[in-house]
């Protein structure tokens, strides 16, 4: 495998540090032909195509230069994995459980995905491209370089998270929780719409546009106990 970690700061965006994107290229893939995963295993130089991981348990392994293509991940239990120089396409399931679990110099591409437990999880250098992810759970977890790019995020849970370096580019922001994160050279000026329920006093830190701050008005003042008239 070959990386290399690459700035990202598209004209227009100095205000804050852009993201350092992964570029994963993989070694040649052998296929996986295991039945099932396993608890704490090994797995290095594999692809997994078409796999049905439903409800299988995985917890505590490792996925070390893998390609993940089109698997379903209903329910399957994932605790304190760790996912390193991968590139993960196609994923579709709901329920799938990633708590705690290590994502570094990840892609993930087109995911279908509902209620993705990642809470107290670590993500660096991680990009997440199109596809739709509903009821993430990103509490409590560590973002550092992470790119939210062309996809659509309902309801995503940042409460209590840590997020440096990340940047939502072309991307659909409904129904956020900021409540007690922290925020670090965020960039949100690529969210359209961006919809925040919660913790807007904790966007400092966090940079937006002017259009984004007009449509946030209502809600800031609401807040803030501003009362608006005439």
């Amino acid at each position: 495998m070959v990386r290399r970690a690459t700035g990202s700061r598209p004209a227009g965006r100095e205000a804050v540090r852009g993201a350092r994107r992964p570029e994963v290229r993989l070694p040649p893939l052998e296929p996986w032909t295991e039945g099932e995963l396993a608890p704490d295993g090994d797995y290095d130089g594999l692809e997994f195509r078409e796999c049905d991981l439903a409800g299988q348990d995985g917890a505590g392994a490792r996925f070390m230069d893998c390609a993940l293509t089109g698997c379903a991940v209903d329910e399957t239990a994932l605790g304190r994995a760790r996912v390193l120089d991968s590139v993960l396409t196609g994923l579709r399931g709901v329920g799938t459980r990633l708590a705690e679990a290590t994502l570094r110099d990840v892609e993930l591409v087109d995911a279908r995905l509902g209620g993705t437990q990642l809470h107290g999880a670590v993500l660096e250098r991680v990009v997440i491209r199109g596809g739709k992810i509903d009821y993430l759970n990103l509490r409590e977890a560590r973002l550092k370089d992470v790119v939210f790019e062309s996809c659509v995020l309902v309801e995503p849970d940042f409460a209590g998270a840590r997020l440096e370096r990340v940047e939502f580019t072309d991307c659909a922001l409904k129904g956020a929780d900021f409540g007690g994160a922290t925020l670090t050279d965020v960039d949100l000026r690529g969210a359209a719409p961006l919809e925040i329920t919660r913790g807007l006093d904790r966007l400092s830190g966090a940079v937006i546009s002017t259009g984004q701050l007009l449509d946030l008005a209502p809600v800031l003042a609401a807040a803030m106990g501003i009362r608006v008239e005439g």
